[in-house]
């Protein structure tokens, strides 16, 4: 057991210095949910046409149903179309009504929505339908890119600066950027603010759970892990209500945004840095006073030989992305996991980001799709303490894809049954989010954990980058892009039984240089002591 391992055991190795710790890492949880969901409410289509004011200067007192009539084509099923008209002419008014006019164009004047009062979205305010339709997906995936790119950059600089350091700024560049997007005068500047927004998302959601896991026994990290995602989806209900009760996407956002002032005031004062990661650096003062306040706040005491012999402990040596691809171990796991992590994330997203096509209304179907995700997250901590990560990830992968399948084969007139299995495909997407999260921090050493669920965490962004744009497949099939979303993540799980088992093994604080010839044979914790081993593959 490593010193730190004994320390933990000494001042209680989830007391209540733990446990107020993994409540307050609960609060971030909402606002990236708010942030990586919020474009289905922000980004809402309404029915449109071309703008056709122009025969208005013909005829002033036309009625808005003559007007449509007189410059709007119609489609096969009867209805005016949304993206083309009829151009306009230098007749007289007279001359239109009779002959009609027999040319058509695109939305040259730009177009009207029928937006209930008091509504507006980005679709709305920067015209994006017809040939700007696609500014809609492109803004998703370039968020989805500050994800892959801060998941990159922010991994590195919490193994090398911090836990903390990284919290405290992704939580302030998300209140900038969040609040910011909301005044946004175009989408350039929108989609812009949107990637910086995703930069610091994934600051949060690498690091959060991490710190909440280094300061509890190896046993209780699942739990920290999961119990600190665990509002996400409380986020998505939240986020049901108050797009539904705030038509208007720039006071949404700005709803949605600004109580984290509060909330980086507070984190401030009280987030302590993991002294598990300050042992590895060798920053012994800091660490032992963490250590003596977690005490203090647990009534426990720390004996002090064992705080001497944490100052007889030499810094480690500092790790980068580039030291998991050369120990042959961690390359292997990290190639898995990075495949697994592409798989869940693009089954996710390729759901959520289809929630409105569904055939329900979209307010009370991603409402559902929060309630889903709360047992989905919660329930998933048992099922991996008692079968295994291994187990319980691969069989939720595998079901998830099953379910994104099933949907292709229900007929378009059930929308609810196809509800139905979109849910249950949640529910598998989320379990697998939930536990991936905490499979992969434990395969890493902590010299090496950010720089690793980082790596991993960037090929889920890829997927998410991937997620939008594979709708638009639907072009040339409408079952391409289920296939994609189904196919994914069943060989995902079929690539996790290749892994090793962690139920149960102590955390890693140093990656092993050589991989011993034969696999170790991991065995569970007894109560009376505490496995030394490793993970190693």
């Amino acid at each position: 057991m490593s010193n730190f391992g004994q320390i933990l055991k000494e001042i209680g190795e989830f007391g209540l210095f733990q446990k107020r710790l993994v409540a307050a890492l609960c609060i971030p949880s909402l606002f990236t949910a708010f942030d990586v969901i919020g474009q289905v409410f922000t980004g809402l289509s309404f029915p449109h046409h071309c703008n056709t004011d122009w025969i208005l200067e013909r005829g002033p007192n036309l009625t808005d149903e003559a007007r449509k009539n007189l410059t709007l084509p119609v489609n096969e099923a009867g209805a005016y179309e949304s993206c083309a008209m009829f151009s306009p002419v230098d007749l007289d008014l007279e001359i239109i009504e009779a002959y009609g006019i027999n040319t058509t164009t695109g939305c040259i004047n730009g177009s009207d929505f029928v937006v209930p009062e008091g509504a507006s979205s980005i679709v709305t305010e920067f015209n994006l339908v017809c040939d700007r339709s696609s500014l809609v997906e492109a803004s998703q995936s370039i968020y989805m890119a500050g994800l892959l790119i801060g998941a990159l950059v922010l991994g590195q600089v919490a193994d090398r600066f911090g836990r903390r350091f990284v919290v405290l700024l992704s939580l302030l560049l998300l209140l900038v950027f969040g609040v910011g997007a909301g005044f946004s005068p175009n989408i350039y500047v929108y989609i812009a603010l949107k990637f910086l927004g995703g930069f610091s998302i994934s600051g949060i959601l690498i690091n959060v759970f991490v710190i909440g896991g280094e300061w509890s026994a190896s046993s209780k990290f699942a739990l920290c892990t999961i119990i600190c995602h665990s509002t996400f989806p409380l986020g998505l209900m939240l986020l049901s209500g108050l797009a539904y009760l705030i038509p208007n996407w720039r006071i949404l956002q700005l709803v949605l945004f600004s109580p984290l002032v509060v909330v980086l005031g507070i984190f401030y004062w009280i987030l302590p840095e993991s002294a598990r990661w300050l042992i590895t650096q060798g920053r012994m003062e800091e660490a032992v006073k963490e250590v003596r306040l977690a005490a203090k706040v647990n009534g426990r005491k720390v004996p002090e030989d064992l705080l001497d012999r944490l100052d007889n402990e030499g810094p480690s040596k500092k790790g980068s992305m580039l030291d998991i691809f050369r120990i042959s171990y961690l390359r292997k796991r990290a190639l898995i996991m990075s495949y697994v992590w592409f798989g869940t994330s693009l089954m996710y997203y390729g759901l959520s980001l289809n929630v409105g096509n569904f055939g329900l209304d979209i307010y009370l179907t991603q409402f559902v799709f929060g309630l889903v995700e709360l047992p989905a997250r919660v329930g998933s901590l048992p099922l991996i303490q008692h079968f295994g990560r291994k187990k319980c990830l691969a069989g939720v992968l595998c079901f998830g894809g099953a379910a994104c399948l099933g949907i292709l084969v229900i007929p378009e007139d059930l929308p609810v049954m196809v509800t139905v299995i979109a849910v249950l495909g949640k529910f598998a997407a989320t379990a697998s989010f939930s536990i991936v999260y905490v499979y992969t921090a434990e395969l890493y050493p902590t010299t090496l954990r950010q720089n690793g669920v980082g790596l991993n965490s960037m090929c889920a962004r890829v997927a998410g980058i991937l997620a939008p744009l594979i709708r638009l497949l639907g072009v040339y099939h409408f079952t391409v892009p289920m296939v994609i979303y189904g196919v994914v993540p069943v060989a995902a799980g079929g690539l996790c039984l290749l892994l090793p088992e962690t139920l149960n093994v102590e955390l890693q604080d140093h990656a092993e240089i050589r991989k011993p010839e034969n696999e170790p044979q991991v065995r569970p914790f007894k109560k009376d002591e505490e496995s030394g081993k490793s993970t190693k593959m």
